[in-house]
């Protein structure tokens, strides 16, 4: 912990429920900081949770005494099976069988740890609203109460706090919450009324939100957001893609919805007619991504981030962190690898493959076919040399991004997406396009890109052009030409047909192995891939 955070916990509280067995077992280990919980499972050994191990308190089995003990010493338990200890931040949850009877206690330690939000304070103080993720356990709630304290020294504060979690049990809210106003609820169904209720009653300036799970929860959020007020909350998830999956919580972040882009939109964008667009404006404008308890991502604008992520380019979070001296560091991600994963960055000047010829505006053709060999060729445009460590920009004219990114994919090689055509080393298209004979077109004519034209908008036509654009259908992996390869194969399945059992083939690159593979079940035989590139290479057998 940074030297700056003071921490307040109660532990004696905690102590003084549990039997005096298990309360001595835990003075005796001590490691009070990292402490989370303490189990009791009826017919199980007591157990205590820290942040690095677990460990056993006492080798006799909890009985249902023990259980009664505890349980008689807590407040009642709530609708949603939770009880806590008055004035203090601590949460005892329990477990029951089928007919209501407590079998289980899990007993989780509560600190107020002030300081805690000085990684994101200017977040916090900005007026934005403000969605905290991160798995269960990484502090979101402690984040999320120093918050409420802070804002409350000058604006107008309430909690909806819906387990006492981030106020503590009993009427009186916990001092770590400082002059922040809070409201309980009575069932955590409930949760949406009580947070339009804070709003409708109480004025408030800024509404602190601690899990939002339920789809009236959201609606309920927009609301209070649409009306100027300033939204502080937590919801379960890694990421910012874990919102966006998750149809109960996507309003949070705009929702998704599908849409009809017109021809000239699909053709500027390059995509498919229909899209993935972000429905409305996010309730929530900042999102942090807590990922340990010093260390978090920022994305600052959430309609950019989202709208990036549903084009396929994803925007770089700025990443924050502490030092062992507890200074604050930020620093901007850098963008992924776009070799495998297609993305769209523009790379840095210098990373490029090797200048093309000058070329007088023809264009390369392709059919479906079975192999390079059988495509029919309008003029050659010049050949751009291959750099497997280094990516080719190639900008898509009419041509599906995703399907050329799975292509990308599936051969291994390292293509970057252009969003630009004047980026592009490389313009690909199909004949229906080309023939429009569209300014873009002409543009990268007089420019002496290489434009390649497809017959059809395939994954298979779209392989075809990498292939031949990377010049796997030439070399393979281990230097063969593609005639010897599939003469390779023919002798390999030649060899199995008369008795030998299994044959494998020399390395050879993706495409080429998928050759390979549709060789042997022509031939009715099997066939595997195996190894590691650039090194993998197909075993042929028989199927008995």
């Amino acid at each position: 912990m940074t030297p700056q955070r003071r921490i307040t916990d109660n532990l004696d509280v905690m102590l003084s429920v549990l039997p005096d067995g298990i309360s001595s077992a835990l003075r005796q280990a001590g490691r009070w900081d990292i402490l989370q919980e303490i189990i009791l499972d009826l017919g199980r050994v007591p157990t205590a949770r820290y942040l690095d191990s677990e460990t056993v308190l006492d080798e006799h089995e909890v009985t249902r005494e023990i259980i009664d003990y505890v349980v008689g010493r807590i407040g009642e338990f709530d609708a949603d099976n939770r009880a806590g200890l008055e004035r203090t931040l601590h949460r005892i949850s329990a477990i029951r069988n089928r007919r209501g009877h407590i079998v289980g206690l899990t007993c989780r330690v509560g600190r107020a740890v002030y300081g805690t939000i000085d990684i994101i304070q200017d977040l916090v103080e900005s007026g934005k609203s403000l969605l905290l993720l991160g798995r269960p356990g990484v502090g979101k709630t402690t984040m999320l109460r120093e918050a409420a304290r802070i804002l409350a020294e000058n604006k107008r504060v309430v909690i909806v706090d819906t387990s006492n979690e981030i106020g503590g049990d009993g009427d009186v809210p916990h001092p770590a919450v400082g002059r922040a106003r809070r409201m309980q609820v009575r069932t955590p169904s409930l949760q949406h009324e009580v947070m339009i209720e804070a709003v409708e009653n109480h004025n408030p300036e800024v509404i602190v939100i601690d899990e939002i799970g339920r789809e009236l929860e959201a609606a309920a959020a927009r609301t209070i957001a649409e009306r100027g007020v300033q939204l502080i909350g937590t919801a379960h998830g890694n990421t910012i893609d874990n919102i966006l999956l998750n149809p109960t919580l996507a309003d949070l972040v705009g929702g998704i919805e599908s849409v009809t882009l017109s021809d000239e939109e699909a053709r500027r964008r390059g995509t498919q007619k229909t899209v993935l667009e972000r429905r409305a404006p996010p309730t929530f404008e900042i999102l942090v991504e807590i990922q340990d308890r010093e260390r978090l991502a920022v994305h600052y604008d959430v309609a950019a981030s989202v709208d990036a992520i549903l084009r396929g380019h994803p925007l770089p979070p700025q990443l924050r962190y502490c030092d062992e001296k507890g200074e604050v560091h930020k620093e901007t991600a850098a963008p992924a690898a776009a070799a495998v994963q297609g993305a769209r960055e523009r790379p840095r000047r210098g990373a490029t493959a090797e200048p093309s010829m000058p070329w007088n505006g023809s264009s390369r053709q392709y059919d479906a076919g079975p192999s390079p060999e059988s495509l029919p060729y309008s003029p050659t445009p010049p050949h751009i040399p291959p750099s497997r460590s280094q990516p080719i920009r190639v900008y898509p004219y009419g041509v599906a991004r995703n399907r050329l990114e799975q292509a990308a994919r599936y051969l291994q090689v390292p293509v970057m997406v252009a969003s630009d055509p004047g980026e592009a080393e490389a313009v690909v298209t199909i004949k229906s396009y080309y023939r429009r004979r569209a300014q873009l077109i002409e543009d990268a004519e007089r420019a002496g890109r290489p434009i390649y034209v497809l017959r059809s908008n395939t994954v298979n036509q779209m392989e075809q052009f990498l292939s031949e654009l990377f010049d796997l259908g030439h070399t393979s992996a281990s230097g063969n030409s593609m005639d010897h390869a599939m003469q390779e194969t023919q002798e390999a399945i030649n060899g199995i047909l008369n008795g030998e059992r299994s044959i494998d083939l020399n390395p050879a690159s993706a495409y080429i192995r998928r050759l390979q593979h549709q060789m042997a079940r022509q031939s009715n035989l099997l066939s595997q891939s195996f190894g590691k590139e650039p090194r993998r290479r197909v075993r042929i057998y028989r199927s008995s």
